[in-house]
């Protein structure tokens, strides 16, 4: 156990480092933060490992309580690894003797400590302000969920959108700049290298693959294989490598049991939730009315950011249409979605309600050899779902086409990108 003296020495450095950081590119979801903050709740930012919650807590520390206002304890600190929760009161009273008496605590990567829901109840009904971040869906909600029931509110950090990703290149998005020759060229200059790079910050800023590969390996041993204690971590990777590998398609458990060397389905179910609880990727069924067959019918997965998929693939031939694909999945990942599979297949139906409202279709270019099929998968999902208009999304292509008394907007990824 820390002394008192140490546990001085571990707050105060801690609190320079994050002050320390740079304020970076300001995050978009800042703004959905900022109309919590006066709520008494806890918030909570989830997400992958390194997506930038830490500078997002930075940015929210400067602009509204002037770096001074706060406390802040990273529990990631391998000294504080496995604090107890008992023992709260030593660091609090630590912070009181260095800092004076403040109201708003930032805690970050709080999972590293058992029952931490216990104290932040404790404080939180003492009229504290919480925000803490962590990396495990399943963990955060499950501790919260005993203790903090109505009482927090969980918002997601994920990593850069195009448009931050623009921001950090130093490009000024203006209101015209998607309709000015020069401009429009930088933008789609920059959407190529942002569909095979993704929008990991810290991957960007030092452009060094090593970071994407910790990130991943970290995921998989520490949040994973450590957690759930899995000794053959072998079969967890080759799981995992495959359907990175195959993103973006089709897959049904009884062909992944065929295909890697676990042989029990709900093991590879059980693998899979483990990895989407992390944030790293994410699974979704084929549309149908009955729940039942949703669920015994083949998945589709996604990953998080196309920058892993380049480190991680073993694909051996480049497929631009997949991967703005798996983009436009990230963007659309906060909706209900489903894709459609009949005669042909539509990429993406969203659902409202119960109904649903979209149906999109995504492909790297219509041409003679894909026009068809791409129009034929969207039609059948308008039509079946009762829909007056459909959306295409292509690297670079712009257009309106009627056909079967259906409207089909064509539109280029990154120009509806930015539109959103």
């Amino acid at each position: 156990m820390l002394s008192e003296e140490q546990i001085k020495e571990v707050l105060v450095r801690q609190r320079e480092n994050i002050l320390s950081k740079p304020f970076g590119v300001e995050r978009t979801i800042l703004k959905e933060v900022e109309s919590k903050i006066k709520l008494p709740h806890v918030i909570v930012l989830t997400g992958l490992r390194r997506s930038g919650k830490s500078i997002l807590l930075r940015q929210i520390i400067k602009k509204h309580y002037n770096d001074e206002d706060f406390y802040y304890i990273s529990f990631e600190d391998e000294r504080l690894f496995n604090f107890p929760a008992n023992e709260f009161n030593k660091l609090y009273e630590a912070l009181i003797s260095l800092y004076g008496k403040k109201k708003t605590f930032f805690l970050d990567e709080i999972q590293n400590v058992t029952n931490f829901e216990t104290f932040v109840r404790r404080f939180y009904d003492e009229g504290f302000k919480f925000f803490i971040t962590g990396s495990s869906a399943t963990l955060l909600s499950k501790e919260l969920g005993t203790k903090l029931t109505g009482r927090h509110i969980d918002i997601i950090v994920k990593p850069f959108s195009f448009l931050e990703f623009l921001k950090l290149k130093g490009f000024n998005l203006e209101k015209d700049s998607i309709y000015k020759t020069d401009t429009k060229i930088e933008i789609k200059k920059y959407f190529k290298e942002y569909v095979t790079k993704g929008g990991m910050p810290e991957y960007l800023i030092y452009n060094d693959p090593e970071l994407l590969t910790k990130v991943y390996e970290d995921t998989v041993l520490k949040d994973i294989a450590v957690r759930y204690r899995i000794n053959n971590v072998f079969v967890l990777k080759q799981l995992y490598q495959y359907l990175i590998t195959n993103f973006a398609n089709r897959f049904s458990f009884n062909s992944l049991k065929k295909v890697t060397d676990i042989k029990s389905v709900n093991t590879i179910k059980k693998y899979i939730s483990y990895l989407e609880e992390t944030y790293f990727a994410k699974t979704i069924n084929k549309f149908d009315y009955s729940m039942k067959k949703q669920i015994i019918n083949d998945k589709k997965f996604y990953v998080i950011d196309n920058g892993f998929i380049y480190l991680i693939s073993k694909k051996l031939s480049e497929d631009n249409g997949w991967l703005l694909e798996n983009m436009v999945f990230n963007v659309l990942n906060n909706s209900n979605l489903f894709y459609n599979s009949n005669e042909k297949e539509c990429d993406f139906l969203i659902a409202k309600d119960k109904t649903i409202v979209q149906a999109i279709q995504v492909c790297y270019e219509l041409n003679e050899k894909s026009k068809d099929r791409e129009i034929t998968g969207l039609i059948e999902a308008l039509e079946k779902f009762k829909l007056k208009e459909g959306l295409i999304l292509t690297n670079d292509q712009e257009e309106e086409i009627k056909e079967n008394g259906k409207k089909i907007i064509v539109k280029p990824v990154w120009k509806w990108l930015l539109e959103k």
